[in-house]
């Protein structure tokens, strides 16, 4: 009975894994797959359109519950109600405001107050001390629900009416609110197109064929739907997703499951030139390119996962995301995609099909001409590479990495932040974003004289007592963004902290913004460890090879710094970027130290691969002449869709695609192309010690030798 009569391809003796490997690619088992994937994308299409929805973006979203932030918000419910978010209202006159003005203010003034959202909760109008400006302060309690660009709306509008030369502002809290709903919103749908339109551009170029394009991303977007999907399902049972994590995990899902395709079909295209069935050739690439694909993926899940043990809520929530995304991707890219190659058949990569018994065209390209150029100088070439790349940390010099203003977390100026610096000109600088304390009520009086005693506290509220607690609110005299305000919080808990018997608590929009800083700090100390550790053991394992673990680690650490060094420079001298937030050399890391340590795996287990039969010196050049196209291909693919963050407003999620993009390009090109594969062919067969193809090998050459193996390579094949 031969191959083609069988339901799967088989190879005499088949083991477990092989048949298992042969099940996508089976002559009826094949339908199946498709069929299943096809009855889960229709059981999941509309969960994956209600994520959007159920993203948050409030505090609770990026800090524990631990924080004292945290902790004072959710007693200030019993004062306030729940998810209030005031808005400022500026009004503003240069040559002084008149009693038509103040008339006008007043008779807004209650016109908010009969807004559904309000519910009364208006303060003012309140004029500055220069008489050049009022501001009315609204309560709302919308939160960061999606009604609160409405409301902003609705004051805007109300306020605009009358005299154009009162000009009018809407700043505080609802208003920055509203800019980030805008700017979440539309954060899916852009990056979505966005990435999709790269992929289908890179892989035009790299297939030169009008239809293969078609079969990864069709694969790709049933990833990231069914993905979306899963997540979805997850945040009604406690699982916490924001717009930046959404946006993340639109491009790594579809920038990931791209790249396993690529490398996938690449071997396919190998295999089709030494099988004549095509389900015989898609058998052997899934046995011989499915274990480095899955172990790639499943250094990048851990290397998500390990975000898990942070505190900071926006970056643990972010490693179940991103985790799910990359898994689902891998499912999708090692059964329906080679289901869909085999039952479209060999047509699918015309122009130029891969004919059996033709040459492999990968064993006298580029790439092998790169090993064989290296080979001559191998020490050189690391020493040197090695060197450039470290040179390349230098940009970090005076790169400011901390807590950003909120004007400069946006690239632009979005009216929220417009507004605050007018409302700054005339009034003090935390006005309308006081410090928030809530302590015992038995302890009332002696907390507002602490408060009230605190440097950089300009005015403190009567307080407000209810239930045995007492609510405080003193105003800052720096803007509630800047460094003066948080060293003011800080200032503030140790005050009240000092209080016999007050319990308090210190809160509100500086006082969150500093425990997201003192919590993203701690996880990043944290995590950059573990990760290191947990790929360094994943390594290890997979290349039984400690030394080349170790070295492997070294090389993608080296193009981290390298990266942050780059992009820094272009930050700041062509972004003209303020400096990073704090989480942002976080995730850069885990990206690039998980998606970085894919391309080493696909190198070195083709490396591996090759010098069981070659020596490793050899096995260095094939493996590099074999992976090395498809591997730049797929580098780039990943490094322009995470480029395409650079789209969005928002100063981390660019610094964080520029970042990745740049990592990425330079550990595919450089990294594994020229500095991994020069320390192959150095340290030769010990880059194994201490498994077995660390002995010496009667197969293995020495580097003069490997400089003229061009005859050799194509005899190997």
């Amino acid at each position: 009975m031969t191959a083609e009569s069988n339901n799967s391809p088989r190879t005499p003796g088949p083991s477990r894994a092989s048949r298992i490997a042969a099940l996508p690619c089976g002559r009826r088992t094949k339908y199946v797959v498709l069929a299943f994937w096809v009855v889960v994308l229709l059981a999941t299409f509309s969960q994956a359109g209600k994520l959007m929805g159920a993203e948050k973006n409030d505090a609770s979203a990026y800090l524990p519950a631990s924080a004292e932030s945290t902790q004072e918000l959710n007693l200030q419910s019993k004062f306030t109600a729940k998810n209030l978010n005031p808005a400022v209202v500026v009004y503003v006159r240069p040559s002084g405001l008149t009693p038509a003005d103040l008339h006008k203010a007043a008779a807004d003034a209650k016109l908010f107050a009969a807004l559904p959202a309000v519910d009364g909760r208006v303060v003012g109008p309140i004029p500055s001390g220069d008489h050049k400006a009022m501001q009315t302060i609204v309560g709302s309690s919308l939160g960061y629900n999606a009604n609160i660009e409405g409301f902003i709306n609705n004051l805007r509008a109300t306020a605009a009416r009358g005299d154009p030369g009162l000009t009018v502002h809407i700043a505080g809290p609802a208003a920055s609110a509203a800019d980030a709903v805008k700017i979440f919103k539309g954060i899916d749908t852009t990056l979505l197109y966005g990435t999709l339109a790269v992929i289908i551009v890179l892989l035009l170029i790299t297939y030169r064929s009008p239809v293969l394009w078609l079969i990864p991303i069709i694969s790709a977007g049933v990833s990231l739907t069914v993905a979306q999907a899963v997540i979805y399902l997850l945040t009604q049972h406690g699982l916490v997703v924001n717009g930046q994590s959404g946006g993340i995990l639109v491009v790594l899902v579809l920038g990931a499951s791209t790249d396993y395709a690529l490398l996938l079909v690449a071997r396919y295209r190998e295999e089709l030139r030494r099988h004549e069935d095509r389900h015989e050739a898609m058998a052997v690439a899934l046995r011989r390119a499915g274990p480095a694909i899955i172990a790639s993926a499943g250094t990048v899940i851990v290397g998500m996962l390990c975000l898990m043990v942070a505190e900071s809520a926006d970056i643990s929530g972010l490693g179940p995301v991103a985790a799910i995304g990359i898994a689902v991707g891998l499912l999708a890219m090692i059964t329906l995609l080679p289901a869909l190659l085999v039952i479209v058949g060999r047509w699918i990569f015309w122009p130029v099909r891969p004919r059996y018994g033709s040459d492999e065209p990968t064993t006298r390209g580029f790439w092998a001409s790169v090993g064989r150029r290296i080979a001559v100088r191998p020490r050189t070439v690391w020493v040197t590479t090695a060197v450039l790349l470290a040179c390349a940390w230098l940009g970090l010099i005076g790169f400011k990495v901390g807590p950003l203003t909120n004007a400069q977390s946006y690239r632009g100026t979005p009216a929220s932040v417009a507004a605050e610096q007018v409302l700054a000109q005339h009034f003090p600088g935390g006005a309308g974003e006081p410090v928030a304390v809530i302590g015992n009520a038995s302890a009332a009086a002696q907390l507002r004289a602490a408060l009230a005693g605190t440097k950089g506290i300009a005015a403190v509220s009567p307080p407000a007592v209810k239930n045995g607690l007492v609510y405080l609110q003193g105003t800052l005299a720096s803007k509630p963004d800047s460094p003066a305000a948080a060293a003011t919080v800080d200032r503030a808990r140790a005050a009240v902290h000092a209080v016999p018997g007050a319990n308090a608590k210190v809160g509100g929009a500086t006082a969150i913004s500093s425990d997201v800083e003192r919590y993203a700090t701690r996880d990043r100390n944290v995590i950059i460890p573990l990760v290191l550790l947990v790929v360094l053991l994943i390594l290890g394992l997979l290349l039984r090879a400690a030394v080349a673990a170790f070295l492997l680690i070294g090389t993608v650490v080296l193009s981290f710094g390298a990266a942050l060094g780059l992009s820094a420079l272009l930050f700041r001298h062509v972004f003209g970027f303020a400096g990073a937030d704090t989480a942002m050399p976080l995730f850069v890391f885990v990206f690039l130290v998980a998606l970085g340590i894919d391309y080493n795996i696909f190198l070195m287990t083709r490396v591996r691969e090759e010098s069981k039969r070659h020596g490793t010196r050899l096995g260095a050049i094939t493996g590099l002449g074999a992976t090395g196209g498809v591997i730049t291909s797929a580098g780039l693919i990943l490094a322009g869709t995470f480029a395409t963050l650079s789209t969005l407003p928002l100063v981390i999620l660019t610094e964080i695609g520029v970042t990745v993009a740049i990592g990425v390009l330079i550990d595919t090109v450089i990294v594994r192309s020229v500095l991994v594969t020069a320390l192959t062919l150095d340290i030769g067969r010990w880059m194994w010690w201490p498994s077995p193809l660390s002995r010496p090998s009667p197969v293995e050459i020495s580097p003069q030798e490997a400089a003229e193996v061009s005859g050799q390579l194509t005899s190997a094949r």
